[in-house]
């Protein structure tokens, strides 16, 4: 028994590790979303912070479709960055039984 909770203490002190690392890779990371066929494109880091907005000189006619574009191309980076996230948390703690309904990071 003694020897299964230093095991399990040794894997969860090497989730944390591997947690830890993939969390700061993430912050390096940028991630661009675009919208309107590529006429907006929005860059943010895999912190959220928006790095840069490219808008195609077509778009610059109707005021109310471009800020839809660029909304939308920021929530597309967005969900980009959210998908690399969990894809980075779920291969940090590959092997490591998680009680149900955990979700990462914690």
């Amino acid at each position: 028994m003694k020897g299964n909770i230093a095991q399990l203490m040794q894997q969860a002190q090497k989730m944390q590790e591997n947690l830890k690392r993939a969390q700061e890779e993430l912050g390096n990371i940028e991630v661009t979303g675009q919208s309107g066929g590529g006429l907006v494109q929005v860059t943010v880091t895999g912190k959220m912070e928006a790095r840069r907005v490219r808008i195609d000189p077509q778009a610059l006619g109707d005021a109310e479709m471009l800020e839809d574009l660029v909304a939308a191309a920021f929530n597309d980076a967005v969900n980009k960055v959210n998908t690399e996230s969990q894809s980075r948390m779920s291969a940090a703690t590959a092997g490591m039984p998680l009680p149900p309904g955990m979700k990462l990071p914690f």
